[in-house]
């Protein structure tokens, strides 16, 4: 199940070749990135697993376009110079809802930004507040929300922005366990009806398992791609999966190869 290297990600989707990152405080140079290889197909669900501080969400915010990189390459459907700001949509471990915002003005914020009248923005997500539980809610504001609940409108607001490439940095780390497990169910079952390419980072090795068609383990900084590891689990993904002997053995795989990197 765990190779090493990067599968040829063909046209379209995201391909990182060779890419590396230093940061220069006072104190002295640390690199974060040492030569990265990876892609994602598209409508591919892949996830970064690895040791905290190995340079996960560095990785995060250069394809976002929020950092520089010293040097590699990044292609986004095929395309070199990705790190072009608001072309791929980002959704961080906090939810970043605006407490003065309903839950409709919250998942229409994104589009606002893009240029979008406010009541176009609107009405272009009010279809998908049922689908996301949130129809009761609309006019609800975050401090009336449950942490699961405002998960949601946070997805939500990321994905109606159509972008051909979503990252999201451990979404669900600040939750408990109950509401973490329903969340996942309830983003696979979301995730196999848009099918919208997405880079995934989480420290919970079931999540990873749980949702991915891959997994990739990253080395202690300086960050580098160690293994990779196919999830070959059929979709859609039933609950009680995470109890299967097929499930148990990629989980126990993947946590010895976090071991070896973390010792």
């Amino acid at each position: 199940m765990i190779a090493a290297g990067t599968p040829d990600a063909g046209q379209g989707g995201l391909v990182i070749e060779g890419l590396t990152k230093t940061f220069h405080p006072k104190s002295g140079p640390v690199a974060a990135l040492d030569g990265v290889d990876m892609s994602v197909r598209p409508g591919e669900f892949v996830t970064l697993i690895g040791p905290s501080g190995c340079g996960k969400s560095t990785l995060f915010n250069i394809v976002a376009g929020l950092e520089g990189y010293d040097s590699g390459e990044i292609r986004l459907d095929a395309t070199p110079g990705v790190g072009r700001l608001g072309e791929i949509a980002y959704m961080f471990q906090k939810d970043l809802l605006f407490p003065w915002r309903t839950v409709l003005g919250n998942a229409s914020l994104g589009l606002e930004m893009d240029g979008l009248p406010r009541k176009e923005a609107r009405e272009r997500v009010k279809p998908y507040l049922e689908r996301f539980g949130l129809a009761d809610f609309a006019r609800a504001y975050p401090d009336q929300l449950s942490g699961g609940m405002r998960q949601r409108v946070a997805f939500l607001r990321t994905m109606v922005q159509k972008r051909s490439l979503m990252l999201l940095d451990e979404p669900f780390g600040a939750l408990d366990s109950y509401t973490r497990t329903g969340l996942q169910q309830w983003l696979m079952g979301v995730w196999d009806e848009i099918r919208t390419t997405v880079l995934f980072i989480t420290h919970d090795v079931a999540e990873a398992v749980y949702l991915s068609d891959r997994v990739y383990v990253m080395t202690p900084r300086p960050g580098r791609i160690q293994t990779v590891c196919h999830i070959d689990l059929e979709r859609p993904r039933e609950k009680g999966l995470e109890i299967t002997d097929e499930f148990l053995h990629l989980e126990r795989t993947l946590k010895a190869e976090l071991h070896l990197q973390e010792g």
